[in-house]
């Protein structure tokens, strides 16, 4: 059965490097068959279907599609809004009424479950329509999935920026804290490891919530790294929780404000890695400890995006419009690992990504919880993609002295 109608299109969740790619893969790929009727894109995903803020897309020219699809962050910008089943039959309203019989929406997998109740609601109501979910986060937490478009390119700005962060620190000494995102996946935090070259590079602690954060010990993990190089390089998991699930963050600053989903705020506000620097001074008695908090940088970097991210990202996007107009069929696209390196993508029900969150594997964290694997390593690393730039040290031996022999 050929459906004649228009093609939707929307954007959710946090921004990517590589997320217009995939929204522009859908956009041209749809534009080849001769059902469709027009190509609308959603100006801040489930708020813009339910206000009915659509931009053309038919009327874009390929040659800015193209500009478009190298640029980070949402061009059809985006939504925290997590819809409800109430929220969605109003969406699903709106999409009759404007004849969408094709919707494609790039997110996460609350993303997914928005997909699904969209289904759900056609399905009730005899109308005919095809819902694709694509893949989107750079938390890399998608369930199935090997990897997700986005993370590639986040991962890179965090492994490079450990790798910058190791040659000051060796320069010049001391303590260093980084945060990075991540409640409840420590992909993000892991891929500083990609940041070392030589025996003694940093990040030397890499702790993830997957693993349950014990205080006495981290600080005995930094006296021991302190005491063997003279400094320490620290990367931290925003969500490093203890051993019974409480964020480390709130025992250490106490109450916390929490988002619009009801989740506790980690991000924003810099406190988890001030907090942690300032037990290293007090109980270890180190000067110079400095943290940062990696926020928001990473996720929409003009100048570090992984090629490779790149073409997965658009490729998913075209592989939802081959899927919903081809094989006339609902879902989620996955990536999957085909060999070292490639890749192939299909599709999976909806509830089987929906609501569901993926962790790092045992086999990519180290035994005593303060680092990942060569397994992990060799996982990341083609997803950094070419031209990955790694620091040099100098070799020349020392002159000999001629006053402090």
């Amino acid at each position: 059965m050929t459906l004649v109608g228009k093609v939707l299109v929307a954007q959710a969740g946090g921004p990517t490097a590589v997320i217009n790619q995939s929204l522009v893969g859908a956009v041209l790929e749809s534009r080849k068959f001769n059902q469709i009727t027009k190509i609308y894109g959603a100006l801040k995903g489930v708020e813009g279907i339910v206000n009915e803020n659509f931009l053309d897309l038919t009327k874009e020219t390929t040659n800015n599609l193209e500009k478009v699809a190298k640029t980070p962050s949402s061009a059809l910008l985006s939504t925290r809004v997590k819809p409800d089943e109430k929220y969605c039959a109003e969406m699903f309203k709106v999409m009759q009424a404007h004849e969408i019989r094709y919707f494609f929406y790039i997110g996460g997998n609350d993303s997914a479950d928005t997909v699904r109740i969209i289904n759900e609601n056609a399905l009730r109501a005899n109308y005919e329509m095809r819902s694709i979910h694509i893949p989107k986060t750079i938390d890399n937490d998608l369930v199935i999935n090997d990897h997700t478009p986005g993370y590639g390119s986040a991962a890179r700005f965090v492994a490079q920026a450990f790798s910058g962060v190791n040659l000051d620190n060796r320069a010049m000494g001391g303590v260093y804290i980084g945060v990075i995102m991540g409640r409840h996946a420590g992909f993000m935090t892991a891929a500083s490891a990609l940041g070392q070259k030589y025996p003694d590079d940093g990040p030397h602690l890499i702790y993830l919530p997957e693993r349950a954060f014990n205080i006495d010990k981290f600080l005995f993990d930094v006296k021991a790294v302190y005491q063997k190089y003279g400094r320490c390089v620290i990367a931290v998991s925003e969500g490093i929780q203890d051993e019974l699930g409480t964020p480390i963050l709130s025992k250490l600053k106490g109450q916390l404000e929490q988002d619009h989903h009801g989740n506790v705020q980690l991000s924003g506000t810099g406190a988890l890695g001030d907090l942690l620097a300032e037990t290293i001074k007090d109980k270890l008695k180190i000067s110079r400890v400095r943290s940062d908090t990696f926020g928001y940088l990473q996720r929409s970097y003009l100048g570090v995006v992984s090629d490779i991210d790149q073409q997965e990202a658009r490729e998913v996007g075209e592989k939802a419009a081959q899927f919903a107009l081809w094989n006339n069929i609902d879902g989620s696209i996955v990536i999957e690992r085909t060999g070292y390196y490639s890749v192939d993508y299909r599709l999976v029900p909806l509830e089987d990504i929906a609501g569901k969150t993926k962790l790092m594997e045992d086999a990519f964290i180290n035994e005593s919880g303060n680092g990942v694997t060569d397994a992990f390593k060799f996982y990341l690393r083609p997803l950094l993609g070419s031209g990955f730039n790694t620091p040099h040290r100098l070799r020349a031996p020392l002159a000999d002295k001629i006053l402090n022999k």
